[in-house]
């Protein structure tokens, strides 16, 4: 049987984008940039608090990526590199190493390494991974 492995996603909102800090067993991993909440709406807000499996994703594009699959009301919701929450997501959560305002932060290729290399590894082991959204710091 799977292990269950549960990063935690602390958020915090503002009108120009929301700020969070990703840890797992308590130690922090990266910050993360996200739209505004905007009652969910698709492609305009961030996605709902909640529990979410984490799930690998292919694409022709941008090859294997962090999908976060099972949000209601949305699709294609991964997480991936973006330093500006307004110019450069449309509901998906990028993680960054410094957060410089609200909705934008600095290297985030760096961070989603990071982030990718734990969440791999915890594949890699057959753990199910899971992303727990709340609000908080």
């Amino acid at each position: 049987m799977a292990l269950k492995s549960t990063l935690v996603l602390r958020r915090t909102y503002g009108e120009q984008g929301t700020n969070g800090t990703i840890y797992f067993n308590g130690e922090k991993i990266c910050h993360t940039i996200e739209l505004p909440w905007r009652n969910n709406l698709q492609r305009l807000s961030c996605i709902p608090e909640g529990c979410y499996k984490l799930e690998k994703r292919k694409y022709t594009k941008h090859g294997e990526q962090i999908g976060i699959p099972a949000v209601l009301g949305r699709e294609a919701i991964l997480i991936h590199a973006a330093n500006n929450a307004m110019k450069q997501l449309m509901g998906c959560i990028a993680p960054v190493t410094e957060l410089t305002g609200e909705g934008t932060g600095d290297e985030s290729g760096k961070a989603l390494d990071k982030l990718k290399a734990l969440v791999y590894t915890l594949w890699e082991q057959g753990d199910e991974v899971f992303l727990l959204i709340r609000e908080g710091r």
